[in-house]
């Protein structure tokens, strides 16, 4: 299993920014998906998550009704929607991909995931 992050860059205070996670592997579609990130001399936190069915999301507190993650089975890929973007989200995001978990799970913890991809940079500055 091997999971590619992209779509970080350089962005302005209240801009948005896409990134994406593609998964290689044919049992994508039976994976629940993260995105965490981890600021500089910070843990690594919980971002967001979709759940293997597509249909429950779940999202931090910081980030909830500015980000949106969705999944393309069909595309073995996972994106995450970033909308009015803030200084305090500058950060090294990474994808995950949770096994065995419910049809409706959206794990939320670092532990709960198997697989991690390398992490793309996601910097918001004027």
């Amino acid at each position: 299993v091997q999971l590619q992050a992209s779509g970080g860059g350089l962005v302005q205070p209240g801009g948005s920014l896409r990134l994406s996670c593609a998964a290689s592997g044919r049992t994508f579609s039976t994976w629940a998906v993260g995105w965490f990130r981890q600021a500089p001399g910070k843990e690594r936190e919980f971002v967001a998550a979709i759940s293997v069915s597509s249909t429950r999301t779940s999202y931090a507190d910081s980030v909830k009704g500015r980000f949106t993650i969705s999944r393309d089975n069909a595309k073995n890929t996972v994106y995450l929607q970033m909308n009015n973007l803030k200084p305090e989200d500058t950060a090294v995001y990474y994808c995950a991909a949770a096994m065995g978990v419910t049809f409706t799970g959206t794990p939320r913890r670092i532990e709960d995931y198997n697989y991690w991809g390398q992490g793309t940079l996601v910097t918001v500055s004027s």
